[in-house]
């Protein structure tokens, strides 16, 4: 298993409209492309508190998360969505993504 970690700073009083096209649209489309999200939330200690959203995903495998990114993405209605949020300015600053294995790591003695 591996997991992605996806921050999305928002643009400066943006942040409504990012959690909006999470809710309504990118979390149902995840369902549609059988996309397991594992937690979702906003920062609420530490940089851009208040300010981002972060969520997390797991796949099974790289292959796997690529190719379902790849669906996603170009799916018509999401497309339609995330370009209708946007129609009245970026809603991202800036997007952090990280993937995660589920290996366990060693303590030194």
């Amino acid at each position: 298993m591996i997991f992605e970690v996806r921050e999305y700073v928002a643009v400066p009083g943006r942040l409504p409209a990012i959690i909006d096209l999470f809710n309504n649209h990118t979390a149902p489309t995840f369902i549609r492309y059988d996309m397991e999200l594992v937690s979702a939330g906003r920062t609420l200690i530490g940089e851009n508190s208040f300010g981002e959203l972060v969520y997390t995903l797991r796949f099974a495998d790289l292959a796997e998360l690529e190719s379902k990114w790849t669906q996603m993405l170009s799916d018509p209605d999401w497309q339609e969505a995330f370009a209708d949020a946007e129609r009245d300015g970026a809603l991202i600053q800036r997007m952090r993504r990280r993937v995660i294995d589920d290996d366990p790591i060693e303590a030194a003695p």
